[in-house]
């Protein structure tokens, strides 16, 4: 969701800056700063920006420069003498030194104000191009980003399916320990000739049973190649359906763990673990 884009433009002797930036957020937040005789266009502002741009909190900067001087800014008088009394009670109150507060006065609102009619209709069209422009900027922003998440997701998803490949290997021992740690430990409270062989036959494969894990193998491989096949989805918003994903993924890996029983399945497991947590970070990234 992250992105940024800039527009500079030139209309008659002013210089028009554009600028849209934009941080992850679950929801669409939009700011907008420009000149206050464009607040009456903050509305226009709003609805381009909603129909072009997709979630995130979106930071829209408008700064127009005169490149001579017009003579256009007027100080409100009675409102400068209204802070710079009030400033300097303070200062006086709390023992602060002076300083300079006539920059500090003129960057308080409404100190400083700007021509009162709304924008000239052909400056208006020219700040609507370079919209346009710095929209267009902006989305090739994030699908370069996006390029570059989509491969570092696709490579841990790769590392997970990978990790699940080696856990077969490690089952046929993994039971067939399991089964002599058993044995021996009947061997040693009731002696091997106590010990009632079918029945330990019975009571091992219901403990078996529950060691089972092939059907955790299975819904995680799954999930995995769901995550792949949304990754290869034509639609512009997934990171929701991406992060229920990777949730059902991290549902079965501690599963995995916790039925293992197993030092070595418990290490591939935590590397699972790791590249799922790397997962959520970038999947936090997209739309």
């Amino acid at each position: 969701m992250t992105g940024y884009g800039r527009v500079e433009k030139a209309f008659h002797n002013k210089r028009i800056s554009i600028e849209l930036r934009s941080l992850n957020s679950k929801f669409t937040d939009i700011r907008i700063k420009s000149p206050q005789y464009y607040r009456e266009k903050e509305i226009e502002f709003r609805r381009i920006l909603n129909d072009r741009l997709e979630r995130g909190k979106i930071e829209f900067s408008l700064d127009i420069v005169s490149m001579e001087d017009e003579g256009n800014s007027v100080i409100n008088n009675s409102l400068f003498k209204s802070y710079y009394r009030q400033l300097r009670q303070l200062m006086q109150e709390l023992d602060i030194p002076s300083g300079d507060i006539l920059q500090a006065i003129l960057r308080l609102p409404d100190v400083v104000s700007g021509p009162t009619e709304g924008p000239d209709p052909e400056e208006w069209a020219i700040v609507c191009q370079g919209i346009e422009e710095v929209t267009t900027s902006f989305d090739l922003f994030r699908k370069d980003e996006g390029k570059v998440i989509e491969k570092d997701l696709r490579l841990r998803i790769h590392n997970i399916l990978d990790g699940l490949q080696l856990i077969p290997a490690l089952e046929e021992e993994r039971i067939s320990r399991t089964r002599s740690r058993i044995y021996q430990s009947l061997e040693e409270y009731l002696g091997k000739e106590n010990i009632d062989e079918s029945r330990f036959e019975q009571e091992i494969l219901f403990y078996l049973e529950k060691m089972d894990i092939s059907e955790e193998k299975s819904r995680l491989a799954q999930h995995c190649n769901y995550f792949l096949d949304e990754l290869d989805a034509h639609v512009t918003q997934k990171g929701r359906k991406l992060a229920f994903i990777s949730q059902e993924i991290g549902r079965e890996i501690n599963t995995l763990g916790a039925k293992s029983y197993s030092s070595e399945i418990q290490r591939i497991v935590v590397e699972m673990k790791d590249e799922l947590e790397k997962i959520k970070e970038q999947v936090a990234n997209c739309l």
